[in-house]
């Protein structure tokens, strides 16, 4: 078992999400320039603002990827019933590029965490060509990325990423008599 692979599956996110696969290309996503995200780390909501920078590895631009970030979590861990919800999607990027050269089919939706720690899942799926995923999904809620994939005829995750967040709370004032 490969060490890319290990803390997604200790994270639920290969059983919840996808399924079992051998990472084949390189992925690299960072917030504001300089956070990277990696496997079960937790970042603040606070970070998460603005949609992060994705970088795509593979071997030529002639092939294409589809990046999906969900949340299995939603609205709490310990009531998933809107799992998965769908924060942001990007169709036809090509290999070696990042998710700014793609199609944004799903709007970025920051992180808003409510109850609970939830994860954060970066996935990654080879195209069979250009223009493959013909449309978005017609709701955020209750996405479901394995039955999504396998309608548009996606591969099996080339990689995959993932990051934890909870609610941020308010720092407390003092009360001034």
């Amino acid at each position: 078992m490969s060490r890319e692979i290990e803390p997604l599956i200790v994270g639920r996110v290969v059983g919840d999400v996808i399924e079992m696969f051998n990472p084949s290309v390189a992925m690299r996503v960072t917030y504001n320039s300089n956070t990277i995200v990696s496997n079960g780390h937790e970042l603040a909501p606070s970070l998460l603002l603005s949609k992060p920078r994705v970088e795509i590895g593979g071997h030529d631009l002639r092939s294409f990827f589809t990046l999906i970030m969900m949340d299995p979590d939603a609205p709490s861990p310990s009531n998933p019933y809107m799992r998965e919800y769908l924060h942001w999607m990007v169709t036809d990027i090509p290999g070696t590029t990042d998710a700014s050269f793609g199609r944004e089919m799903v709007r970025y939706e920051t992180p808003k965490p409510v109850i609970g720690i939830h994860r954060y899942a970066f996935v990654l799926f080879r195209q069979r060509g250009r223009q493959t995923v013909k449309a978005a999904p017609a709701t955020r809620e209750c996405f479901n990325t394995r039955d999504f994939s396998a309608f548009f005829g996606l591969s099996l995750p080339v990689a995959a990423v993932y990051f934890n967040a909870q609610r941020e709370t308010a720092p407390r004032r003092r009360p001034s008599y």
